[in-house]
């Protein structure tokens, strides 16, 4: 009998011991809980840090290379030509050019605002007769064999030629400026469309064509619901690139042509021995045609399924 009672004391001191252990967790959360805890902190904080050194990068490398750029233009200025302006002095030449952009005292005076939209006009219209020709004839070649031998050598042939050597011919048939160089953008325009649709139309899988075959589908539902969107990768990509050569090539035009837009402008300015002038032309240049890659991006990546 006393042996029993001093087990069951024991056993009953056991249980108070477990149950006081237990409350103290239960009341105090222990270590583990805090040491699971403090991984996930410090897990969700590496993202954060990796997040903000990406957008300060971003920002600072682009700020590194224009001070450098900056830098270089003042010692060139500085050092080798005196006649070069400043930067200050061309961007308070540059607020005087832009205070106004659509003023209009006759047509040989127009603000810098009517000469790049009138450059912009020109290149929609030549782009947009470039495709219109130009990926029709990319589907057509894509699909027959034997349009693609009769096209191609015309193609590789007329395609390295420089777009500026087709201004005499736009001028002889046209006999004016503005069709000329709207005939020189379309010449531009239509190679890349060309042979990226035609190549799109090559790299659609034969397991899409096959179930065509089985639905039985006729040519036009088969470039409808199959060619057209299998290629629309394809097409995008043609016509950014064109966009973006054309918008090189019109600058050039108007430089040779004369009349209005912004080449033209930045010649006259030339002309004028306006240096500033020429500086911010070069600028908003190059400002108008990373908008125009950026609008094309955008259609891009809405149009491209493989860019969702």
């Amino acid at each position: 009998m006393h042996a029993q009672v001093i087990r069951l004391e024991s056993t009953k001191e056991k249980m108070e011991e477990t149950n006081t252990a237990e409350s103290v967790e239960t009341a105090y959360p222990g270590t583990p809980e805090t040491e699971t805890q403090e991984p996930a902190k410090s897990a969700k904080r590496e993202p954060n840090r990796e997040r903000n050194r990406g957008v300060a990068l971003r920002v600072l490398l682009p700020f590194f290379t224009f001070l450098m750029v900056l830098a270089l233009w003042s010692f060139v200025q500085t050092k080798i030509a005196p006649e070069l302006p400043t930067p200050s002095q061309t961007w308070e030449h540059a607020k005087e050019v832009l205070a106004h952009p659509f003023y209009d005292k006759g047509p040989n005076d127009l603000g810098i605002g009517w000469q790049l939209l009138y450059s912009l006009g020109r290149v929609v219209a030549g782009f947009g007769l470039a495709a219109l020709v130009g990926i029709p004839l990319g589907f057509l070649m894509g699909m027959s064999i034997n349009i693609q031998r009769a096209i191609t050598p015309l193609v590789q042939i007329l395609r390295p030629v420089s777009p500026l050597a087709w201004l005499p011919i736009g001028l002889l048939v046209f006999k004016a400026v503005n069709p000329s160089a709207i005939f020189v953008i379309f010449i531009t325009c239509i190679w890349p469309m060309i042979l990226n649709t035609a190549t799109g139309v090559k790299a659609i899988p034969q397991d899409y064509l096959n179930v065509a075959s089985v639905l039985k589908l006729s040519k036009l539902e088969l470039a409808r619901r199959i060619l057209f969107p299998a290629t629309l990768p394809y097409v995008v990509t043609g016509m950014r690139l064109s966009l973006g050569v054309a918008w090189m090539v019109i600058v050039a035009a108007e430089m040779l042509t004369g009349g209005i837009g912004i080449g033209f402008w930045l010649w006259d300015e030339w002309n004028n021995l306006s240096v500033p002038s020429i500086i911010v032309a070069i600028a908003i240049i190059g400002i108008t045609g990373i908008v125009l890659d950026g609008i094309m991006g955008l259609v891009q990546m809405r149009l491209d399924y493989t860019k969702r």
